[in-house]
């Protein structure tokens, strides 16, 4: 029986970007190119870990913006790491770097050598849109005083 062709439900793409544009925003504000914001992810009592955002470039339309974890677990394992593209005219947020792994297409064939899943560029939109959502809910900014 003959498998049907992935089709890329763009709605759900856009919407996902468009969502992940206004979490980004509220979570650097008025940051400039070459800053960083460390937001701390606790519970009750105890620390998940740190998400980190960085400006990596920042042009009239568009900013890049590194987004990266660490936590109790970096000994063992790599946390998450995404580079990810923001829009500015259109307000969308694009994740176009993830795990050191470039330009993701709107779908693949599958299987493939790269082990991608057909709609892997969704699914890593959805990922940060989560990751984002939970820094907000629960994240705390971790203020490092100036010294005078």
């Amino acid at each position: 029986m003959a498998r049907t062709a992935y089709v890329t439900d763009l709605k759900s793409l856009q919407g996902e970007c468009s969502a992940n544009y206004l979490r980004l925003v509220r979570l650097v504000g008025d940051m400039e190119a070459g800053q960083r914001r460390d937001i701390a992810l606790r519970g009750d009592k105890q620390h998940f870990g740190d998400l980190h955002l960085y400006i990596q470039e920042q042009a009239p339309y568009t900013t890049m913006v590194n987004v990266s974890q660490t936590g109790p677990l970096d000994t063992v394992l790599e946390g998450p790491r995404m580079r990810v593209h923001l829009y500015h005219d259109v307000r969308m947020a694009e994740v176009t770097d993830f795990q050191r792994e470039r330009h993701f297409s709107g779908r693949y064939r599958y299987p493939n050598a790269r082990m991608h899943q057909p709609d892997e560029k969704l699914q890593l939109n959805r990922f940060l849109g989560e990751w984002l959502a939970h820094g907000l809910a629960h994240g705390h900014t971790v203020d490092v005083p100036e010294m005078p």
